[in-house]
């Protein structure tokens, strides 16, 4: 009877230990998340008891964003307005003058299967003669010829890739040396010259970007450090009655999202507005060409990475600034 009774008071003595530890982990992180939410939302009210400097610091936050982002729509327009001109490039094969039409529809049976060629024409030597005649005014000097002395053309249209215009080039090197060719020529090569211009277009709009970001962030950590110094006293108390580090830094890194985060906005706004104010000349400029194209801003996916941006350069900035004066305060 003694062992049973043992026994059973052993489990009773281990659930309440289980039990308190629970409590006491669940109600740690109570706290914790709790702490940061006040935090976040006291960080917020601090900004809003100062609108006029909190403004001008997130307008210049929005501004220097703005501008590589800005450029960036501006390079994705001239892109998709561009991609209408691939169309027009081609490439013209001159056959040799012994290549018949039938070795002519061969040859071009051949090319349609490459991967590199989206279309093939082919313009007979007879079809040409005409042609010839009706543009270049030499039509009654032509019927005293006595053989026709063009050569069969096949019209190529190649595939034209934004990031590798050259292989437009290559594919013309690589036809110029068919047995059945005797030229080859392309007729829009200041597309290459077009590409690359937006590809150095793109390395600069990063390099901007880049100084730009790296001015953002002193621009953050300069604010956050004049609100160290409004705030020293009310750090050296909390340093006195035992607050850490990471209790004192929270504030501070809120208030650096909060920079980024109303920054990303306003850009993503100034950016709008700037397209609305575009909208309508471009309009009308396209129209005076017979087209339809519209100015194309940023895309849900671009938003999202401008505002995550923006935070982050908040946060780093805040942190930076934190890290590095928070500890040059020390109580008397």
């Amino acid at each position: 009877m003694r062992q049973k009774s043992r026994n059973r008071s052993q489990p009773a003595r281990k659930v309440p230990q289980k039990t308190r530890k629970g409590p006491q982990k669940n109600s740690k992180l109570v706290s914790y998340l709790s702490h940061h939410l006040q935090m976040f939302i006291a960080s917020l009210g601090y900004l809003s008891r100062q609108p006029v400097s909190s403004l001008m610091t997130s307008a210049v936050i929005a501004i220097a964003l703005a501008l590589p982002a800005g450029l960036y729509v501006a390079l994705d327009n001239i892109s998709q307005l561009s991609a209408g001109w691939d169309s027009s490039t081609r490439i013209s094969l001159f056959l040799k003058q012994n290549v018949d039409l039938k070795q002519a529809e061969k040859f071009a049976t051949s090319l349609r299967l490459s991967k590199e060629i989206e279309n093939v024409i082919i313009i007979d030597r007879d079809k040409g003669l005409k042609q010839f005649q009706s543009i270049s005014g030499f039509g009654d000097a032509i019927e005293f010829l006595d053989e026709n002395p063009l050569p069969h053309v096949i019209t190529v249209q190649p595939v034209v890739e934004h990031q590798h215009p050259e292989r437009v080039i290559h594919l013309v090197e690589a036809l110029q040396q068919e047995n059945q060719v005797e030229l080859a020529q392309l007729d829009m090569q200041w597309v290459k010259r077009l590409y690359t211009l937006l590809d150095v277009a793109r390395r600069g709009v990063w390099i901007i970007g880049s100084l730009l970001g790296l001015a953002v962030l002193l621009i953050i950590g300069n604010t956050i450090r004049l609100d160290i110094q409004n705030r020293r006293e009310a750090i050296e108390v909390s340093k006195l009655i035992g607050a850490s580090d990471a209790f004192i830094r929270r504030p501070f890194l809120y208030t650096g999202l909060w920079y980024g985060l109303s920054g990303g906005l306003l850009a993503w706004l100034l950016i709008a507005v700037s397209l609305g104010i575009m909208a309508e000349p471009v309009q009308k400029l396209a129209a005076l060409y017979h087209s339809s194209y519209e100015l194309s801003g940023l895309n849900h996916s671009n938003i999202v990475t401008l505002i995550m941006i923006s935070c982050g350069l908040g946060l780093g900035g805040s942190w930076l600034a934190v890290g590095r004066h928070l500890s040059e305060i020390e109580p008397s």
